[in-house]
């Protein structure tokens, strides 16, 4: 006998209302004043995109253990998850059982559809598209389209910014209109939410650290360093080096 729908059968014992506001007590925000400063902290990766050592001369690969097959590695997930970590002013290693949400991109739950949102190099590593949250309440913000519509309004009030990739020219803003939206987050306009993790002088040094090391990249990184595209999402964030 069928099962039916998993997320139907959890919605009749947790609601709506319920995940968000757990979501709006747990969740860390990156300060706008941060996302000012540096809104988009790794312009050279997106993903999906290949990876290569660390001066840009050769291509990274992974041989398979059981097999022994060679293949290219992609970038998943890890350079978001950096520029977040830096942007929040913490080290990996203090952040156990925190996982990265992007906040916009391509909704499909079937994960079949590529994800061209943070494909783009202008979006994959911004720091007002991605929050902090328990790792457990990840799928939430992966599966249940109310959620992810509400941490959309949330940031585009906070960061007041919203994403205009053209894969999301169909989102219109009364999506984002819902009767469980946390009360919590009625004043992100003005910057008043929980769990925003305030600028601070070791989140501005690194911040001014990622800069120099873009300028650098630019000027001496290998043959396989994405320039245009790097200076393409610059250009986009109006980031001066």
């Amino acid at each position: 006998m069928p099962l039916g729908d998993g997320l139907v059968a959890l919605e009749a014992h947790l609601d709506t209302r319920t995940v968000a506001d757990l979501i709006a007590k747990t969740a860390r925000w990156v300060d706008p004043e941060t996302f000012r400063l540096l809104p988009l902290w790794y312009p050279e990766y997106a993903r999906g995109a290949p990876l290569y050592n660390a001066n840009w001369t050769v291509r990274r690969q992974s041989r398979n253990a059981a097999t022994s097959e060679i293949r290219d590695k992609v970038e998943g997930n890890s350079w978001a998850n950096k520029a977040l970590t830096k942007a929040l002013g913490l080290a990996s290693a203090e952040r156990p059982n925190w996982s990265c949400c992007h906040i916009w991109g391509i909704d499909d739950p079937s994960f079949v559809r590529p994800n061209l949102v943070v494909q783009d190099h202008r979006f994959f590593s911004c720091v007002g598209n991605m929050l902090l949250l328990p790792s457990p309440l990840k799928a939430f913000t992966d599966l249940m389209p109310d959620i992810k519509a509400m941490l959309r309004k949330c940031a585009a009030a906070l960061y007041d910014w919203q994403c205009d990739h053209p894969e999301l020219a169909s989102v219109a803003p009364s999506a984002f209109e819902r009767a469980d939206y946390p009360e919590a987050w009625q004043g992100a306009a003005e910057g008043r939410i929980p769990g925003i993790v305030s600028l601070n002088a070791d989140i501005r040094r690194r911040a001014e650290e990622r800069k120099a090391k873009i300028a650098k990249d630019i000027s001496e990184a290998g043959e396989y360093y994405p320039r245009d595209r790097v200076m393409q999402a610059l250009d986009y964030w109006r980031i001066q080096l």
